[in-house]
């Protein structure tokens, strides 16, 4: 006769209350943490402002039902849109993510931190604008703290725990950290922070299918803000009282490690902090995903050598081969040889990526666009390209004091000639690079602002954000309104 299980409700996960305690008790006092996380809500927010360039990113925004309008609802940054929080939470971070342009972290897992900000903003503007004069302001520096506590918790769950390697999107980790940091901007208690999160690992996980040939497509730019919508979903089901579930990672055949990690529990590397927003990387220079950066840096810095010897196809012919040295995860995600379907596909090609800077020395959002990837000379230099792993570059890519991101490019020749090779261990927008990078950064945010917002506004808006005082002082629905068209 088999024994019956017990229904004693047990005591929560350890990774539930570390997070709710993370969330609860932790006080930001890393002034690093703070200024970084300051340029990421411009760079964040700038990237959204030029997918609204693309139709094909705004097809998707606004409400759910042509003409709704939410009074008092949370203001979509660069629209008209006024929504219910978790419908611009989805339109934010659909923004953000569109153009892959926007902040990662690269470690077991990677991702993009910011995708995160979707949630965080529509639920402190919702909140800013809803708020009772008995209650206490909801500030922009509740939002910076939100965010370096979002990135903490989907940072270090990264480090050590890969989820691509059996099947899921990273965006999981963005669901677990929106609905943990918008329960505590909810007001929720501890117990409110572990049923919400207990509620996001239960939740049906997205698969990476959209990501990898040959079913790369469009769903990559919008599962983020998929993600952090559904994140503010549960967080305000659980303050109505909604229950979690305790051992929704633990439990015996149906939690989450038996079925989607192989029975495997997290490992972590560090306690939670503010590490991961010190630690994370822009992408300043142009958009291309994280593993390429540095070999597109290396791609620029060829052009003017190689731009006269690759300028037809005829000469492109004379070439042997093109190395491109690389570490281990650019193989595996984005190394990718014949037919490239559309954009989503194409900004997931290291040697699309690499072909496009060698020609032209630069690489913007259109050059993924079919306009440019019709000329035939991006796949001839692809069907010339070799990639190859070095093992000192994946071994310092997962070194926690180095984090690099190295690449390598060279060409040779049928003639027997050779390019130089030229090889960048750390892109523009790491941290060893960030007197060099903000700059650029702030140049990056000035330019999306322009695309978006009259002169007068543009101004405005870069007084509040380059004023750290004023901008972590002023309630949140003030500062949204400084970006309503």
């Amino acid at each position: 006769m088999t024994a019956a299980f017990s229904n004693i409700r047990p005591a929560p996960d350890k990774v539930l209350v570390e997070i709710a305690d993370y969330v609860s008790d932790y006080l930001v006092t890393s002034k690093e943490a703070l200024d970084t996380a300051r340029y990421c809500l411009m760079d964040t927010l700038g990237c959204g402002f030029e997918a609204l360039s693309y139709p094909a990113c705004t097809k998707l925004l606004g409400p759910i039902v042509s003409g709704t309008i939410v009074p008092n609802g949370s203001k979509v940054p660069g629209t008209q849109f006024q929504l219910d929080p978790v419908q611009a939470a989805f339109n934010i971070g659909a923004m953000i993510r569109w153009l892959d342009f926007n902040d990662t972290w690269l470690a077991a897992e990677w991702g993009h931190p910011s995708d995160n900000l979707g949630g965080i903003l529509a639920i402190a503007d919702f909140l800013s604008r809803n708020r009772k004069d008995d209650q206490p302001l909801i500030t922009m520096r509740d939002v910076l703290i939100a965010m370096i506590k979002a990135h903490e918790i989907q940072g270090v769950l990264a480090l050590e725990n890969s989820f691509n390697r059996v099947g899921l999107d990273h965006v999981v980790l963005v669901k677990i950290a929106s609905t943990a940091v918008v329960t505590g901007l909810l007001g929720g208690s501890k117990d409110d922070i572990i049923n919400a999160v207990s509620n996001a690992w239960v939740d049906g996980q997205s698969l990476r299918t959209y990501r990898h040939s040959p079913n790369t497509g469009s769903r990559k730019s919008w599962a983020a803000g998929d993600a952090t919508s559904r994140a503010v979903r549960l967080a305000l089901m659980t303050m109505k009282g909604e229950m979690g579930y305790p051992t929704a990672l633990t439990a015996t055949t149906w939690g989450f490690y038996d079925v989607f990690f192989k029975g495997q529990p997290f490992k972590f590397q560090r306690p939670y902090g503010s590490y991961v927003m010190e630690n994370v990387l822009f992408k300043i220079a142009f958009p291309a995903e994280f593993h390429a950066q540095t070999a597109v840096e290396c791609a620029f810095h060829l052009h003017p050598e190689v731009a006269d010897k690759i300028d037809t196809l005829q000469k492109i012919d004379q070439i042997e081969r093109i190395v491109l040295t690389t570490h281990e995860s650019a193989i595996r995600i984005i190394d990718k040889q014949g037919p490239l379907n559309n954009p989503a596909d194409r900004d997931h090609c290291l040697q699309y990526m690499t072909a496009v800077g060698l020609l032209k020395g630069s690489l913007t959002a259109a050059d993924y666009e079919d306009t440019v990837a019709a000329d035939p000379r991006i796949d001839a230099l692809r069907d010339k390209m070799v990639c190859i792993e070095n093992p000192e570059y994946t071994k310092d890519y997962l070194d926690p004091e180095k984090r690099s991101i190295a690449n390598a490019v060279q060409l040779f020749f049928k003639d027997g000639t050779h390019s130089e090779q030229v090889a960048v261990e750390y892109p523009i927008g790491h941290r060893r690079r960030r007197a060099e990078g903000i700059p650029e950064l702030v140049r990056k945010f000035k330019t999306n602002l322009a695309r978006r917002f009259p002169e007068r506004q543009q101004k405005m808006i870069i007084d509040v954000c380059t004023d750290e005082a004023k901008l972590s002082a002023m309630p949140v629905d003030e500062f949204v309104d400084l970006f309503v068209i």
